[in-house]
């Protein structure tokens, strides 16, 4: 019984790599690109684990991953490799082209080639899950209700487009190709191992550094957070029970804006790791000129998997703030790292130019 998991080196997908194996025992094929937000430091507790193959290589390298599903006969495709973030794709959209649409659907051809070639018994337990966004539902008024699973489409970045895009995909193959699929769609995530160009690493980061915390427009954009392993758990959950060709939402039930969250951070830092000269943090905080087609609000209804599932957030946000903060100011090592990008030197020594694929 093994599973095969796509960006399993990013940061939601290292997380539920260590979740995985942690809670079920099942071995992972892992399949990551290591683009620049892919981190093997992340995974480094499972280096010498036999649970945990790693493969270097991308889901558009179609030869590769039909290699990989006929080598290791995995009874279940988990999907989380995307470009991820929004910023990027404003400034550089054909990356997420090519790895969210192109990507997703050479995956998807792998995947339905592989799932024909299965014996009944095996189709039968064989599930396609593939991790996307609420972003692909646009943007909430301050009274709209939330988003969920029957919300139209509504992208208004490069990257939600390229998503939206996904999922469709993935519909369309399993409605026209009979491929067994669960998509879920989550609110933002945060937790350890977070590349620090995101907005909670990044405002922890900065703080400690002494520089400037910015903060888009007036800051009152609202996001519905989500604690990375609440969300591993829901992806356990929905591959678990979800019924095939289903959609869940998947949010944390906390919806914060971001000035409150840059607050809120700088006052934990004030009591656990006060500045030197005595000031507070918040004093670092400076709003920096809005980013085009900023979305000003989402919020996740996440109703159809509490009733259907059993699933809810463990973690509210204070608690899930709180363990993201202490993580970060224990793993100063692995931030440095990020940070000056001596991590990628291990990453080129280790595997070079070329992908392993055995």
């Amino acid at each position: 019984m093994t599973i095969l998991v796509t960006g399993g080196a990013g940061f939601i997908g290292s997380n539920f790599v260590l979740d995985w194996i942690d809670a079920t025992g099942e071995p992972v094929v892992n399949l990551d690109k290591l683009t620049y937000a892919g981190n093997l430091a992340s995974l480094a507790s499972l280096k010498d684990d036999a649970r945990h193959r790693f493969v270097r290589g991308g889901i558009e390298d179609a030869a590769l991953v039909e290699q990989l599903l006929a080598t290791h006969r995995p009874r279940a495709v988990v999907h989380f490799a995307a470009e991820s973030h929004v910023d990027r794709s404003i400034r550089g959209p054909e990356e997420f082209l090519t790895t969210n649409v192109i990507g997703t659907f050479r995956l998807l051809t792998a995947a339905t080639a592989y799932f024909r070639s299965l014996d009944e018994a095996e189709r039968q337990g064989f599930r396609f899950l593939h991790v996307s966004t609420d972003e692909v539902y646009g943007a909430l008024g301050p009274d709209d209700t939330p988003f969920r699973e029957t919300t139209a489409y509504a992208p208004n970045s490069p990257y939600s487009a390229t998503k939206a895009a996904s999922d469709h995909l993935v519909r369309a193959w399993h409605h026209t190709y009979g491929l067994p699929v669960l998509t879920t769609n989550c609110s933002n995530n945060y937790g350890p191992l977070q590349f620090p160009e995101k907005l909670i690493p990044l405002v922890i980061t900065n703080a400690l550094a002494g520089k400037p915390l910015p903060i888009y427009g007036d800051g009152k954009q609202v996001r519905d957070w989500l604690y990375v392993a609440d969300h591993c758990a829901a992806v356990r959950r929905v591959l678990e029970a979800g019924r095939l060709g289903e959609t869940y939402a998947v949010g944390g039930g906390n919806e914060w804006a971001n000035i409150d969250i840059v607050r809120h951070i700088c006052g934990l830092l004030d009591a656990a790791r006060p500045r030197a000269d005595g000031r507070r943090y918040a004093e670092q905080i400076t709003f920096v000129t809005d980013r085009p087609g900023h979305d000003r609000r989402y919020a996740i209804d996440a109703k159809k998997i509490g009733d259907e599932l059993a699933w809810a957030p463990a973690e509210t946000f204070e608690t899930g703030i709180a363990k993201t903060l202490a993580w970060y100011l224990d793993h100063h090592e692995w931030v440095t790292a990020v940070q000056d990008g001596s991590y990628r030197d291990w990453i080129t020594a280790q595997y070079g130019d070329d992908h392993d694929a055995s």
